[in-house]
């Protein structure tokens, strides 16, 4: 790494909480769990696409919409319920069973910890990160929100290090997908690639690579703690 961040900026969706939790409403109305990963991949691609058409609406909004847009595609009807359950366990996936141990590592290391996501807070109700008990542990909870682009555009790293009173160069993202840490590399950042499943690195010269590559959140809090 080019210098020891000081502030870790996390992704929360699939880097911190399981949205592997998904899979068996998936497999109940598709009678394929495997759809899941068809809906999230197409969830990122139309949040990008949203946003590069200046556009924006939240991201559990557009969630309901691709659902019911693959559900088209596989000849699937949704009903309004089913669409609200979905919403709702966006909501409420659990933390994957590394986290607690490296986020409890990395804050006793020092290491001053903020969230940045894609999915909405809304005013009285828990966020994603406070249902999978998470919250204590980070110093703020950003959203996209707050731009109205969603990640990877450079405005919403570019906020995170305003609200933070940060530069760039002080801060690491981490994250499980390469879209994110390609991103936050992109304004200064550095990046730690979680390699949760399915999510390896992209070998393409002329693309920054992560400056980490790690298995999972204690592995991260051991390279970054290593004197």
């Amino acid at each position: 790494m080019p210098t020891q961040p000081s502030v870790l900026v996390f992704d929360v969706n699939e880097t911190l909480i399981d949205i592997d939790s998904l899979a068996p409403l998936f497999g109940e109305l598709f009678g394929d769990e495997r759809v899941l990963r068809e809906w999230f991949g197409q969830l990122i691609m139309y949040s990008m696409t949203v946003t590069l058409a200046g556009r924006y609406v939240d991201f559990f909004t557009l969630g309901q919409g691709v659902l019911r847009m693959v559900a088209a595609g596989h000849q699937v009807q949704i009903a309004d319920d089913e669409a609200a359950r979905l919403q709702q366990q966006l909501r409420t996936m659990p933390a994957h069973p590394d986290v607690v141990a490296g986020l409890t590592a990395l804050r006793d290391s020092g290491f001053r910890l903020v969230t940045l996501t894609n999915s909405p807070h809304r005013p009285g109700s828990a966020t994603p990160l406070e249902n999978a008990g998470l919250a204590e542990f980070f110093e703020r909870q950003l959203s996209v929100e707050s731009v109205r682009a969603f990640k990877p555009a450079p405005a919403v790293y570019q906020h995170a290090c305003q609200e933070l009173g940060v530069t760039p160069a002080d801060c690491m993202m981490v994250a499980a997908h390469v879209w994110d840490t390609l991103g936050a590399q992109g304004v200064g950042f550095g990046g730690a690639l979680i390699t949760r499943p399915g999510n390896p690195p992209l070998p393409v010269d002329g693309l920054p690579q992560p400056d980490l590559v790690v298995s999972d959140l204690r592995e991260l809090a051991e390279r970054l703690t290593i004197s």
